[in-house]
């Protein structure tokens, strides 16, 4: 993960629309956009520039692509996703474009839950090119999230001789943290992150991040809280980041602060639904909440009319807590089930179960939970209730 192999697993973020705004008035303030004597901006528009003159330019379009990718996530901004996209054009469609492009294109499939074609285009490049580290690296990030442990596993490996020791273990980690090994490889983790205090910003947040989920999932609320605050002050507008430990505040009833984290960050659907929640949880911001979720009703029926099945788990998240639709919480928690396994796809679709009183509904997650071993008292606790009818 370091040159293009690290922009590109923290910016596979997922790509948001959103439904069109009308501001309530001339006078409102939409948006502030990035001052044009910004020197990321000033150096985006002279490669555009360049790009437009000289569309076939591989090297150009990738290296432009790559820098939108990257800042999709540390702006906290999807639309770069879309401005990747563009740069790609004139071989987005081919059937097998050249093998950077390829790459760049399988990470923004995966980024809107594309995975089979994303997965194609992966093995496609690794077929040409066994030693292609961030194609490993990429791989084995979709196959975690399916929960093809096996494969991530032996894509992790991979990484062993390609890249730097925090890569490798983070990868590992990730797949160990989902298969009944969370604790060992916790600290397997957070000992190569104290000998890494040398490598990028972005892979320590990367670890961070990761690290930070592992204390949150077994409990452990205080190291949770430092981990979070340590990749905040590397990275303050990652938008998983913010994402995670907005989930965390709510977690411990402290809704104020995800409110304040979240001010400025409500473009993205994921952290507008999070604002949300904090304030339904304050109890005392009827207008602003019924605002939001007017907002988020609009955006989730956007998606469904264009077919965009991406946040689904959002929108099952929503339909439960803020819309209070069990039923229809779990049906979208079951269609989210099908394309992705993480740990919160399983506490979605358990809640959603359990406050639907559908304890049957359930199964395929508890099987899946039993098989691998999953730690995590937050879903253990829905499980309990389930089995206990209540």
């Amino acid at each position: 993960m370091k040159k293009p192999l690290f922009a590109l697993l923290l910016c596979a973020a997922t790509a948001v629309q959103a439904a069109p705004y009308l501001p309530a008035s001339g006078r409102q303030v939409i948006e502030t956009l990035p001052r044009r004597g910004d020197p990321v901006q000033q150096e985006l528009r002279r490669m555009r520039s360049e790009l437009n003159a000289r569309p076939g330019d591989m090297a150009l379009a990738t290296a432009l692509a790559t820098r939108y990718i990257g800042l999709a996530r540390s702006e906290t901004d999807p639309r770069y996703l879309g401005y990747a996209q563009a740069a790609l054009a004139p071989w987005w469609w081919l059937s097998s474009p050249p093998a950077p492009v390829r790459l760049l294109r399988a990470t923004l499939l995966q980024s809107t839950h594309q995975f089979k074609p994303a997965m194609d285009d992966l093995k496609a490049v690794l077929a040409a090119d066994p030693a292609n580290a961030q194609a490993w690296l990429t791989q084995a990030t979709v196959q975690t999230v399916q929960g093809d442990y096996a494969g991530a596993t032996t894509s992790c490996a991979h990484l062993s001789t390609m890249s730097i020791e925090l890569i490798t273990i983070t990868c590992i980690a990730n797949v160990g943290a989902a298969t009944g090994r969370s604790l060992k490889s916790e600290q397997l983790l957070e000992l190569t992150l104290e000998r890494s205090s040398n490598a990028p910003a972005e892979l320590q947040v990367w670890a961070l991040t990761l690290l930070a989920e592992m204390a949150q999932r077994r409990d452990a609320a205080d190291l949770a809280e430092t981990r979070y605050q340590r990749a905040l002050a590397l990275s303050p507008r990652d938008s998983y980041l913010l994402g995670a430990y907005a989930d965390f505040l709510l977690e411990q009833r402290r809704a104020n602060e995800v409110v304040a984290l979240l001010k400025d960050q409500t473009r993205i659907d994921a952290l507008l639904l999070r604002r949300a929640l904090a304030l339904q949880q304050l109890g005392n911001a009827r207008t602003a909440l019924a605002a939001d979720i007017k907002e988020l009703a609009a955006r989730f029926d956007a998606a469904t009319q264009r077919g965009d099945t991406v946040h689904q788990r959002e929108q099952a998240r929503f339909e439960l807590l803020l819309r209070h639709d069990p039923a229809t919480a779990l049906t979208l928690a079951r269609r989210n089930w099908a394309v992705q396994k993480e740990a919160a796809d399983i506490r979605i679709y358990l809640e959603s179960a359990l406050h639907a009183r559908d304890a049957n509904a359930a199964k395929p997650v508890l099987d899946w939970v039993a098989l691998n071993r999953t730690e995590d008292v937050a879903a253990s606790r829905l499980i309990r209730q389930l089995q206990a009818g209540t």
